[in-house]
């Protein structure tokens, strides 16, 4: 009874430890909680690092077969000679390494929850296995006598669009659909709003006690920084911050200056954007061309070259108007100098212009 109490206390629990109050996220455990009731598979879906196998093992934990095992496959970390061994299992001398019998892991899991991540790298000859396995409840090990029958609960996981894969015929339709019964999109960090502050807190707390630290507390600007910031590698990347920062950070207080990575990636994303900005902003002036200079040619319609005088003041006309009459920035173009140009320009009249 009291192992009993135990593991109803775990499994109530499970999707408490789960860090996070938005509302992206409570939207998410409140779905997966409700998938866990169910025997039903499951299909994670989400970033890299947002937490796929955490909730795998939360629902797995909150479901009737909290008790038995819980398997966890990386479909994309797999040698492509051994899935379907390392999945499905194999008798010995199915092949030349095969020197015993060797279950799987889906027959390890008998009983319990198979958790499939990166799914959407499983080679396409395997996904029929995988759709028997769903289908019938039976595996076929690789040089086995016959089928071995299975029950378990799959909880797969993708960062990748299935529905595209599908149409690119890397995916096939009837085993995305079985797997697609209950789907729960995991919000990427950036999405939700005040988790990672608390996150942040957690992960330093949880690092100090390791490390025998004192707990530290994050300064106003450090937490204005790590909110600002977009995190592509989502929580798994905010616990590497972190814990380069404990480790930096001196005193009683984390600073700004503890996350270089993350003020060096903020910098670069901003001189990109000033480079794009710029970028976007010579286009829509190259657009602006005024027509006269539309198909300018070097020669008239004879096929004899215009003079170069012609020929130097449409140049100056157009750098006159492109570059908005500024003349340090219009001589630097054209490589003449200042003087000259204030000249020519003079005696084109451009200044009557204005």
């Amino acid at each position: 009874m009291v192992s009993e109490s135990m593991s109803q206390k775990d499994s109530e629990s499970a999707f408490d430890k789960i860090i996070g109050n938005s509302e992206a996220m409570s939207k998410a455990i409140m779905l997966a909680r409700k998938g866990a009731k169910t025997d039903v598979p499951v299909l994670l879906e989400g970033e890299s690092g947002v937490g796929k196998e955490v909730f795998a093992r939360a629902i797995h934990k909150n479901s009737s077969r909290s008790t038995k095992p819980f398997i966890v496959v990386n479909c994309g970390a797999l040698p492509s000679n051994l899935v379907e061994s390392i999945l499905f299992g194999h008798a010995k001398g199915a092949f030349t390494d095969a020197k015993e019998d060797h279950a799987g892991k889906f027959i390890d899991a008998d009983g319990g929850t198979i958790f499939l991540d990166e799914i959407g790298e499983l080679p396409l000859d395997l996904q029929v296995k995988l759709l028997r396995v769903l289908q019938e409840g039976e595996v076929d090990p690789v040089g086995g006598s016959g089928t071995v029958s299975v029950d378990v609960r799959v909880i797969s996981a993708t960062n990748k669009k299935l529905e595209e894969l599908v149409k690119a015929g890397a995916f096939r339709e009837d085993l995305y659909y079985r797997l697609d019964v209950f789907p729960v999109s995991l919000p990427p960090l950036r999405s939700r709003n005040g988790d990672i502050q608390t996150l942040t807190s957690h992960f330093i707390k949880k690092i100090c006690e390791k490390e025998n630290r004192p707990i530290k507390s994050l300064t106003t600007n450090a937490i204005m920084l790590l909110n600002g910031y977009h995190w592509p590698g989502n929580v798994r990347q905010l616990e590497n911050v972190v814990l380069r920062a404990v480790i930096l950070s001196e005193g009683e207080m984390i600073t700004e200056h503890d996350f270089p990575q993350v003020t060096a990636d903020i910098e670069r994303m901003a001189e990109e954007n000033r480079r794009h900005n710029r970028r976007t902003e010579d286009l829509i002036k190259s657009l602006e061309i005024p027509k006269e200079f539309h198909n300018t040619a070097i020669y008239d319609d004879n096929a004899d070259v215009y003079p170069i005088d012609y020929i130097e003041k449409m140049m100056i006309k157009y750098a006159y108007i492109r570059y908005e009459g500024k003349m340090t920035e219009i001589a630097k173009r054209l490589k003449i100098g200042r003087s000259t140009l204030y000249r020519k320009v003079e005696e084109m009249g451009l200044f009557d212009s204005d």
